[in-house]
């Protein structure tokens, strides 16, 4: 009996190695947690605690990460960076007008080194070449803009 209780720790360290690789095939994050658990179960183990006492550490320590540390970690990884790709990009730029711009005949813009046909947002503007413009929409190769207003010294 005593070299149970002496070698106990052992026990709790390879549940928790067994639980950390099977979290590593089910990734949802509870396995984890588990073994965090175990890890504390060792813990307790080391500094001679009974063994009723190790459970019940484990156990509260296991619990404590489910109920606080996972919620915060799976919001973490569910709201990752918002990738804008292709011509979405250029939503939120500003452009140079270099035709002019109507809401009857498209003009064209110069954004990015790229020259784009574009029509106002507001279809009753009228937007002349040299004006600063910010690109609010891309609709296939038009972009849908409004002009960026100066302050006039």
């Amino acid at each position: 009996m005593d070299w149970i209780r002496d070698h106990l720790w052992e026990t709790w360290l390879g549940l928790s190695i067994v639980l950390g690789v099977a979290e590593m095939f089910s990734l949802d994050l509870i396995l984890a947690m588990l073994a965090v658990g175990a890890v504390v179960g060792m813990v307790a183990a080391i500094i001679g605690l009974p063994v009723v006492v190790q459970v019940l550490a484990a156990l509260a320590a296991s619990i404590a990460m489910l109920a606080f540390v996972r919620p915060a970690f799976v919001k973490g990884l569910r709201s990752g960076p918002e990738l804008s790709l292709g011509h979405g990009k250029l939503v939120g730029n500003r452009a140079l007008v270099t035709q002019e711009i109507t809401g009857l005949a498209p003009g064209r813009i110069k954004v990015g080194g790229e020259l784009w046909s574009a029509l106002p947002y507001d279809e009753h503007l009228k937007i002349a070449p040299g004006e600063t413009v910010e690109i609010l929409q891309i609709k296939g190769a038009t972009a849908y803009v409004h002009p960026v207003g100066t302050l006039e010294p």
